[in-house]
């Protein structure tokens, strides 16, 4: 069945694989950057990044399942409930539990999403057979994606630091704006009945890119992280994310052209 109809969407690389890769490589990636910056210096904040994007692969993975049943038009409203969800979840999980902030704003997450999941098939009756499992993994990656662009802005996922440099200076915005695009707008661009995996996850690649470009700059204006290495490798991935894109539309399509420029008004004339 395509993606963007009425059931599953056809997969090349199984669920349960994006799944461990997100969560597993998300936290490596946060806990790395946290205590590589310690031993080394601040120039290691760029890990966080990474496990931001992991978790920006999985959560667009995620949207990719659930919209498939029909829900085109509610990818957006899943996806900024899921950011939503993530904020409350980080910031409980990083005020509470120190060292083990993540994890406990993961577990936090994952009950928030299977709750909202249940309130959705339970109540809304909308009657998506992965919605629970679906809602949960969205909302796990949410948290790992703003907890990871976190430690790339400031070096550290302490609460006192991230309250300080995030979210009253609002960076928390551009975290939630760009890791909100990274998950969202890779089955939106792809979306139609020749959609595939592949091609929707090469797009969360280059978007989350492009989020870890946005983090090095906000990086490279607060203490405890450095943006340069942060930015360089962003770009790297960006131009890799968008070849392999661009392999694959050409790939997909029967033809590619180039439009040209949009015609001026005189020559509609």
């Amino acid at each position: 069945m395509s993606a963007g109809g009425s059931g599953a969407a056809a997969e090349a690389i199984p669920q349960n694989k994006i799944i461990a890769f997100g969560v597993v490589g998300g936290i490596i990636g946060i806990y790395a950057a946290y205590f590589l910056v310690g031993m080394v210096g601040q120039y290691m904040s760029f890990i966080g990044a990474l496990g931001a994007m992991c978790g920006m692969i999985w959560g667009a993975a995620a949207v990719r399942r659930v919209a498939s049943y029909g829900l085109g038009t509610g990818v957006p409203s899943i996806g900024v409930l899921a950011l939503g969800m993530g904020i409350l979840a980080a910031t409980f999980g990083l005020s509470v539990g120190g060292v083990a902030g993540p994890v406990i704003a993961l577990i936090t997450a994952a009950l928030f999403g299977l709750l909202i999941g249940v309130l959705a098939n339970k109540i809304l009756n909308m009657g998506i057979p992965i919605m629970e499992i679906s809602m949960t993994e969205i909302a796990t990656a949410g948290t790992i994606t703003i907890i990871g662009l976190t430690i790339a802005m400031t070096g550290t996922f302490d609460f006192a630091v991230v309250l300080k440099q995030v979210i009253s200076t609002g960076y928390i915005a551009v975290i939630f704006i760009a890791g909100g695009l990274a998950i969202l707008h890779p089955f939106n661009a792809n979306l139609g009945p020749d959609e595939k995996q592949d091609r929707t996850l090469i797009v969360a690649l280059e978007k989350g890119a492009l989020v870890m470009v946005v983090a090095g700059i906000v990086a490279s204006i607060n203490e405890g992280a450095s943006g340069s290495l942060t930015i360089l490798i962003g770009l790297a991935l960006w131009y890799i994310g968008f070849s392999g894109f661009y392999e694959r539309v050409k790939r997909d399509a029967y033809v590619v052209v180039g439009t040209g420029q949009l015609p001026t008004k005189e020559e509609l004339e």
